[in-house]
């Protein structure tokens, strides 16, 4: 297993202190970590701290927000990038889902205090509660359009929202266990949604119907994707013809994260299985890196890499650490990954570069949204925080 570095989750505001000091550690599953500190000696006229490093690590690269170090023994090396603001008042109870409209200007989330809230992202000022759910709220997403919002409930339904006024002209109704996840297919006329029923189902917004069953399982499916797959894979051919509702769905691979350590593939117009890959834990979330690779997280820490040209066997399977992962979404040419023990990174499979987004002293992060045109990161996090990122810094 690959060496890590951690760091302590404040040290961008220790080390700007005289004299301060702040932890780094390497760590290597089944083996005892390597612990060692940094210390300040001050900052130079563009204000960015000059930092030495004890017990053999070494301090590469520092500017005002990211760190680049090192731990030469085990051949390691991380950025580290602390936030750029965090928004502490948009909910008082751990954040479980989050994301960031195609504009950039509001995010929207949920969290343990049961609200379902869209907010300005630059300064965590509320618009609007969206008020109608029956139970908690375990997902929520924009739209493509940033105009409107879809969510999920452990009250088995899915909602959609008007961002402007806060109506909710459409509730999807069906299945009969909580909502799990939700994807959007293309522009959005139709959504899947995957819940504790075992189900994962598409629906036409427009008509409020369930226009199909994509599998049904024997335990719950806790995450979803869906993206075109490679024309050389072959995605199976519909028994009968698609509903002229069904927009988008041609050469789409749906992909679900299951309860029983199963990673699976489908076929989304022709509802047939694809491919099963089975692991040593659950999988919690998946999603999909590219028409030919997906990834799967578990459990027990591991992510599973696999090419659907070939589902022989993984295709690489990283464990940093044994904490469940959490959530999923591809980035540039890798992926960002959150983890139950405060972890939210970035890493490029190919040279395992990491990118460490720092800020929580081991809470959790649930969930978290990328916006690719700002290079902005925005987490949820158990401790009721929302951390902004510039991902670049």
């Amino acid at each position: 297993m690959a060496a890590r570095l951690s760091i302590q989750c404040d040290w961008n505001e220790t080390l700007r202190e005289a004299d301060g000091q702040a932890w780094i550690s390497c760590h290597k599953i089944g083996q005892p970590s390597i612990h060692g500190e940094l210390k300040s000696l001050g900052t130079n006229s563009d204000n960015i701290p000059e930092i030495t490093a004890s017990e053999g690590f070494v301090v590469n690269e520092t500017t005002r927000r990211s760190l680049v170090a090192s731990y030469p023994e085990e051949n390691v090396s991380s950025k580290f990038i602390s936030p750029t603001f965090t928004l502490s008042a948009v909910h008082n109870k751990c954040v479980s889902s989050i994301d960031i409209s195609s504009g950039g200007a509001l995010g929207v989330s949920t969290g343990a205090d049961g609200k379902l809230l869209i907010w300005e992202s630059i300064n965590g000022n509320i618009r609007r509660e969206l008020k109608g759910h029956l139970g908690e709220v375990n997902c929520c997403q924009f739209f493509p359009s940033g105009l409107v919002v879809l969510s999920g409930s452990s009250d088995m339904q899915l909602r959609i929202w008007s961002v402007e006024d806060g109506s909710c002209p459409v509730t999807l109704k069906g299945h009969k266990g909580g909502i799990t996840d939700t994807a959007i297919v293309e522009k959005g006329r139709n959504v899947v949604s995957c819940s504790r029923d075992g189900s994962a189902k598409l629906w036409d917004c427009g008509q409020t119907t369930c226009l199909g069953t994509m599998v049904q399982c024997h335990c719950p499916i806790n995450g979803c994707d869906v993206s075109v797959a490679n024309n050389s894979v072959n995605l199976g051919s519909p028994q009968h013809s698609p509903s002229e509702r069904e927009i988008g769905t041609d050469g789409k691979l749906l992909l679900v994260a299951r309860e029983d350590n199963t990673l699976q593939g489908i076929g989304l117009q022709s509802r047939q299985s694809i491919f099963e890959m089975t692991a040593s834990a659950a999988f919690n979330c998946c999603a999909v890196l590219s028409s030919t690779h997906v990834i799967g997280g578990t459990q027990d820490g591991s992510i599973y890499i696999l090419d659907i040209r070939n589902t022989s066997e993984p295709f690489k399977i990283i464990q940093r650490s044994k904490s469940p992962v959490l959530q999923l979404k591809r980035h540039h040419n890798g992926f960002v990954a959150s983890t139950g023990d405060g972890s939210c990174y970035y890493m490029n499979p190919e040279n395992n570069f990491t990118v460490e987004y720092t800020g929580s002293d081991f809470d959790a992060v649930y969930d978290f949204a990328i916006h690719e045109d700002t290079g902005t990161l925005l987490t949820a996090c158990r401790d009721a925080a929302i951390r902004r990122y510039s991902m670049e810094s």
